[in-house]
C-alpha cells in the first residue's frame, strides 16, 4: 500500500460537477492499494499517516502529527504505474477494485476522512502548505 501524503491549506474534490468532499487545513492522501495489500496494512497505513509529523509546532519546525486538522483520502491506482519498460504506465501491481475498494474505505474510515469516489473520474485541487510531500508505504 503506498500513499502520498500532502500538507494542505485546502483541498476538495468534485465529481460530475458536485464537490464529494473538501477540507481546510490537513492532509490530502492519494492512496494506492496493490493486489498484496490486507486489512492490516490499511490500519497501519492510517496509523502511520495520523502519527506523521509534518506540521509545525510553536517555534516553526515540523514536529507535530494531523491532530484535529483534517484528511481528504484520494483512490489512486496510478500510484503502482511502472514505467520501467516504456512510457505508457502498467498497472499490474494495482489492486482489482474489489480488492482495493474495502481497503480504500477501510483506510478512510480509520482516519475520519472525507473521500472522493471510487472508481470515479474525480477533479482535484489543492493548495500546498508548504509544500510539504511524503511517500509513504506498508508491504
Amino acid at each position: 500500500m503506498r500513499a502520498l501524503v500532502q500538507r494542505v491549506s485546502r483541498a476538495s474534490v468534485t465529481v460530475d460537477g458536485t464537490v464529494t468532499g473538501a477540507i481546510g487545513p490537513g492532509l490530502l492522501v492519494l492512496l494506492g492499494v496493490t493486489h498484496a495489500d490486507t486489512e492490516a496494512d490499511a490500519d497501519r497505513i492510517a496509523e502511520r499517516i495520523r502519527a506523521l509529523r509534518v506540521f509545525p509546532d510553536v517555534e516553526g519546525r515540523m514536529n507535530e502529527a494531523l491532530g484535529e486538522r483534517e484528511v481528504l483520502c484520494i483512490s489512486q491506482f496510478t500510484l503502482y504505474g511502472d514505467t520501467r519498460k516504456g512510457n505508457r504506465p502498467a498497472y499490474v501491481q494495482a489492486a482489482r477494485p474489489e480488492v482495493a475498494e474495502p481497503l480504500y474505505e477501510r483506510v478512510c474510515e480509520r482516519l475520519g476522512a472525507r473521500r472522493g469516489v471510487f472508481g470515479a473520474h474525480m477533479d482535484v485541487e489543492l493548495v500546498n502548505d508548504g509544500p510539504v510531500t511524503v511517500m509513504i508505504e506498508v508491504p
